[in-house]
């Protein structure tokens, strides 16, 4: 069977820029091969300029239905934990077809800004009683149909969720909807499995909420049984956002903070992200860089919920891997994070294009590369590279934005990110399949329409 061809006039490859480039696709979705400085003759002309699609490594779909509900001040100072009382309450009507269309919509959303794979990070588990669904694994089921309906690929992260607190603590009632057991969250884990064999977009992790929500012991008996199905599969947990945490932390074991305390219990290694890390002493940084672990940083949610600043200059400068992730939504752009990334760092050191680390360096391009690398890391999938055997995921620049007119080379990158939030993404492609055309999702509309439903009813 003959593969399928795509030219551009620039892309963005291993080796750095090139002209007229031709990328061919087998029939799985796969890149077989890259031609540079050759004639469409024989391919379909797209033109633009292809970039690797960005991985989302942290998503909780069902938190973008309530972005921008919790701007209003309380009676008291607001954080984190005021926020997650709104979010809480948020969900207390959501259903299995409200959770569908809320993420399909957030996935048509990600593929337009330049997304084309997200981790979703899913901790909805149960019925609003507690009481499970009759197929266990029926909400992290319904965000995987709604990545096969709108074409993202798909790292489910199904969240490990059984205590409320440190050391075992009894979970809020709020907290039903995420519980199970070790054996009831290996269901879920075992169907996902099933349901994503042999699709070239689908794979498959796990998520322990945090170091509150699960206990080592809960956390290796999982993770024993997780690689009896999938050895190595990712391991995604949050850690150190807030300085409550570590306080917490710190007072039940009697001195040991969360990433000291993740480190010591388990092996971490390539295999996990640690979600935030945002509170880390200056060993604990150098601790995590050595582990080949990825930090997932999601800087406008960090922003949002008034977290604190990563480590990012010290981190990086230790050849630490990042990715980013759009975490709850209140902004779905991978330019906003990476710009945002750099901007807290400049603010904080005072000084400019801070994480480039080198004379003559390109921040974004810098930024880029690392986010394509760490993303494709902790996703477990082939992405993040126009190059062949790597996933025919790309994202496609307008060159007559506005923002590009006259940018060449490394210039491209630094200005559809410094620049500001003009779309520039005219086409996307995941696996092979051409799911964003001139700026719009083949299925923008219905999509739409399912979300103004599903919200409508959650507002009554």
């Amino acid at each position: 069977m003959t593969d399928r061809k795509l030219h551009f006039d620039q892309a963005y490859l291993p080796s750095g820029w090139a002209a007229n480039v031709c990328i061919s696709l087998d029939a799985a979705g796969d890149i077989s091969s890259v031609e540079t400085n050759v004639a469409p003759a024989g391919a379909e002309r797209i033109g633009g300029i292809a970039l690797p699609g960005v991985p989302n490594v942290h998503s909780h779909a069902h938190q973008r239905a309530m972005a921008g509900l919790a701007e209003r001040s309380g009676p008291g100072p607001d954080s984190f934990w005021t926020w997650r009382e709104v979010m809480y309450g948020f969900l207390d009507r959501m259903s299995p077809d409200d959770l569908e269309a809320i993420a399909a919509q957030l996935y048509v959303e990600m593929l337009k800004s330049g997304f084309t794979s997200v981790g979703e990070f899913q901790y909805l588990h149960n019925q609003v009683d507690g009481a499970p669904y009759e197929r266990r694994a029926e909400m992290s089921l319904r965000t995987v149909a709604a990545a096969c309906d709108t074409g993202i690929g798909i790292t489910s992260l199904p969240t490990l969720y059984a205590y409320g607190g440190f050391g075992g603590a009894a979970p809020a009632g709020r907290q039903n909807r995420f519980l199970n057991s070790a054996e009831s969250f290996l269901h879920v884990v075992e169907t996902l499995n099933e349901a994503g064999r042999g699709d070239g977009n689908q794979s498959l992790g796990i998520s322990p909420h945090s170091l509150r929500a699960v206990t080592a012991e809960l956390l290796g008996e999982v993770i024993t049984g997780l690689d009896d199905m999938v050895p190595d599969a990712p391991v995604h947990i949050h850690v150190a956002e807030q300085t409550k945490e570590i306080d917490d932390c710190i007072g039940w074991t009697g001195g040991a903070r969360p990433v000291e305390y993740l480190l010591d219990q388990f092996q971490v290694s390539g295999r996990w992200c640690l979600i935030h890390a945002t509170h880390m002493t200056p060993d604990e940084t150098a601790a995590v860089a050595r582990s080949n672990a990825v930090v997932g940083l999601c800087p406008t949610t960090e922003a949002n919920l008034g977290d604190g600043l990563f480590p990012a200059n010290d981190y990086l400068r230790l050849d630490g891997r990042i990715a980013i992730g759009s975490d709850s939504h209140i902004s779905v752009s991978p330019v906003e994070d990476l710009r945002l990334l750099e901007y807290g760092q400049r603010l904080q050191h005072r000084a400019r294009n801070v994480l480039a680390h080198g004379a003559d360096v390109s921040t974004g391009r810098q930024l880029f590369d690392r986010v394509l690398a760490g993303g494709a890391q902790c996703l477990g999938r082939s992405i993040g590279a126009l190059e062949a055997g790597a996933r025919a995921d790309i994202a496609v620049l307008d060159a007559c934005s506005p923002l590009l007119v006259g940018r060449q080379d490394d210039a491209i990158i630094d200005s559809w990110i410094f620049s500001g939030n003009q779309p520039a993404v005219s086409h996307v492609f995941v696996g092979g399949r051409h799911v964003v055309r001139d700026g719009r999702h083949i299925a923008e509309e219905e999509t739409l329409n399912r979300y103004r439903a599903a919200i409508t009813r959650l507002a009554e």
